[in-house]
């Protein structure tokens, strides 16, 4: 990061941040910094936070849509929703969203959650799938509750 935003970072971030401490591993704080130093307003976080909210609402509805892929044993579609949060939650810095999201997508391509080894049992990958999903479902209710709260101080 060059040195003008690493400090711009700082300046707006100094002591904000302490609250996300709480969810260690689940928030990259310097991708997330970053974030908030696009807002005009480094107190009201408008910009940002409608960000992260268009994000969370885009996670539940694609939530409802993996459901679904679930239901019918699509792999396909489950990998490609995988890769579309993977990619969304990565720009926020929500770190443990994303590496769930990357195996979803992984599993749907029917592989490891490594992307490198074939793992060829359809019912395998699914129900690797099924466990991801339950985790990043969770993640995300922790790490929305705490963004929440975060924009409300």
């Amino acid at each position: 990061m060059p040195d003008s935003t690493r400090h711009a970072v700082e300046d707006r971030t100094e002591g904000g941040l302490a609250g996300l401490q709480e969810l260690p591993g689940s928030i990259d704080v310097s991708a997330f910094a970053q974030i908030l130093c696009m807002d005009d307003d480094e107190d009201e976080h408008e910009f940002s936070q409608s960000i992260v909210l268009a994000f969370f609402d885009q996670a539940k509805q694609t939530f409802a849509k993996m459901d679904n892929a679930v239901g019918a044993g699509d792999l396909a579609e489950l990998s490609s929703l995988g890769h579309l949060l993977k990619s969304s939650s990565a720009t926020l810095g929500l770190t443990k969203i994303k590496d769930n999201c990357r195996d979803i997508q992984y599993y749907g391509l029917k592989k490891d959650d490594t992307g490198v080894v074939d793992e060829p049992d359809d019912g395998k990958c699914l129900s690797r799938i099924k466990d991801s999903l339950t985790a990043v479902k969770g993640e995300c209710d922790r790490v929305e509750n705490a963004l929440q709260k975060f924009f409300a101080s």
